[in-house]
């Protein structure tokens, strides 16, 4: 087991410098300018400006000293805002983070209950209806599920009950985010529901299952005891992957709602070219999501047995 986990800290490394190197590389092949915008900017004041961010200096050297302040934890000043990028992560983060954990636990949750109810009532309408909330899901994007969210429950229902039950934006009280966060995490529900169900079809047609029903114990118990620990490792598997969908998306949301989070900044500076907060955002999510995965790397290993076996066996 110890191999396993050595092995799985190394590509997350691995990954990790792989994704500094593309963000710095390909940050610096977009045409234009940083500091010249709309505004004509003396020469002498550019000069000074390249000087300040290093952009002056070769391309190798300009990298060397971008992994050295990475190490040392600093992404470097925002060419807009001239604030530290690590400072306007710590003020937005926690937005997007609240955001995406709400989405994703209400998506595992929900996607996984679907899937139960699915395979259980399979060609019943809890199937049908299960599998029709699924393709719309995988179907409509989180920023159109989130237009009609603010459409019809935030503005067609306070006009019939006059009642403001669900605000269009804003972050500052949970009624507010009940809907972007469904919205965010709509389609993720769809996708785990579907696996969910697929695997708890070939689970119950196993002849353990069939073993356990010649026995006499109660449907509930075979579901529950037998059927969904083993149908749930798929979900598993994929909550990395759905958790990187979810946070990525949320840049959308969060202009739709009008949420302060990271998405903000983010569009933000690839309208001005901020290197340094593309970079530091990019590797920030980067990081988080190559930690995410690890994780559940890591939970499948103590959850599956074969995984310890085929590591043992290497």
């Amino acid at each position: 087991m110890i191999k396993y986990i050595v092995k799985r800290l190394f590509y997350a490394i691995l990954t990790l410098l792989v994704l500094v190197a593309l963000t710095f590389f390909m940050m610096r092949l977009l045409p234009g300018d940083p500091f010249i915008g709309e505004k004509a900017i003396p020469e002498t004041t550019l000069k000074a400006l390249n000087e300040k961010y290093g952009l002056d200096k070769p391309m190798m050297t300009q990298f060397i000293m971008y992994l050295k302040n990475i190490f040392r934890g600093d992404f470097g000043i925002s060419m807009e805002s001239r604030r530290p990028v690590v400072d306007i992560i710590k003020q937005a983060f926690p937005y997007s983070f609240d955001l995406g954990i709400r989405s994703l636990i209400f998506a595992t949750i929900m996607g996984v209950f679907l899937g139960i109810v699915a395979a259980v009532k399979r060609g019943k309408i809890g199937d049908t209806l299960t599998m029709f909330i699924a393709i719309i899901g995988v179907s409509v994007p989180s920023f159109i599920v989130g237009a009609i969210l603010q459409y019809y429950l935030g503005l067609k229902l306070f006009q019939v009950t006059g009642f403001k039950m669900f605000p269009i934006t804003g972050w500052d009280s949970f009624s507010s985010k009940i809907l972007p966060a469904f919205a965010l995490s709509f389609g993720s529900l769809a996708t785990i529901s579907r696996l969910m169900r697929t695997s708890m079809l070939d689970v119950l047609g196993q002849d353990y299952i069939k073993t356990a029903k010649s026995k006499g114990l109660s449907q509930r118990k075979i579901i529950w005891k037998h059927a969904v620990r083993n149908a749930i490792m798929p979900v598993i598997t994929v909550i990395g992957p759905i958790a990187a969908s979810v946070l990525t998306g949320a840049f959308v949301v969060e202009n739709i709602f009008s949420i302060p989070g990271m998405g903000k900044f983010f569009v933000q500076s690839i309208q001005t070219q901020d290197y340094t907060m593309i970079s530091g955002i990019t590797l920030f999510y980067g990081t988080f999501l190559v930690l995410a995965n690890l994780i559940v790397d890591l939970a499948y290993g103590f959850i599956d047995p074969r995984v310890k076996l085929t590591d043992a066996k290497e």
